[in-house]
């Protein structure tokens, strides 16, 4: 009988195993794909400085892609002045959104740069920011669950503002 309950045990805790394990990818693939719904999104964005033209690629960029432009929703919006450009020492509120388009060309998005401020999200960083690199047919070249690892370094430099650099390169 205690062979049998032994037998028992391990086997859930096997079976809470990995329904633990799904649970977690399921939830981190959830997020991904909100991220991605959220940059594929463009009513009610402000772009930085005013203006939807492609910027070339800056040489501090750690981005492979020739160009880019970047937007703000209603929420991010609120803290760039009436130029376009972010107010210093700005810290972006809850909700904030600003997605990064990445150019290979001057016609195609090849992927999206997204920030959002997500501060309950358990895949947040110490900033309350969730991190999205994602391919423009969806796949995840960075996943949100990593917490931005592969993109603090940089955008950490000095004179960022919220790990944000647009004033910095394109003053």
């Amino acid at each position: 009988m205690i062979k049998k309950i032994k037998t028992f045990c391990v086997l859930f805790a096997l079976v809470l195993g990995v329904w633990t394990i799904n649970s977690c990818k399921k939830k981190e693939k959830e997020l991904d794909e909100e991220l991605f719904e959220l940059a594929q999104e463009t009513a009610g964005f402000v772009w930085y400085k005013n203006s939807s033209s492609l910027l070339s690629k800056s040489n501090g960029s750690g981005h492979p892609q020739t160009f880019l432009r970047t937007r703000y929703n209603a929420a991010a919006a609120t803290k760039l002045d009436a130029n376009g450009k972010i107010t210093a020492n700005t810290i972006f509120p809850e909700g904030a959104l600003i997605v990064k388009e990445l150019y290979e060309n001057s016609t195609n998005v090849s992927r999206y740069a997204i920030l959002y401020k997500k501060s309950d999200s358990p895949s947040a960083d110490t900033k309350g920011w969730v991190w999205g690199y994602i391919d423009a047919n969806g796949k995840v070249a960075e996943p949100a669950s990593n917490k931005g690892k592969a993109c603090i370094s940089c955008h950490n430099q000095s004179d960022n503002i919220d790990y944000m650099l647009m004033n910095k390169y394109f003053p």
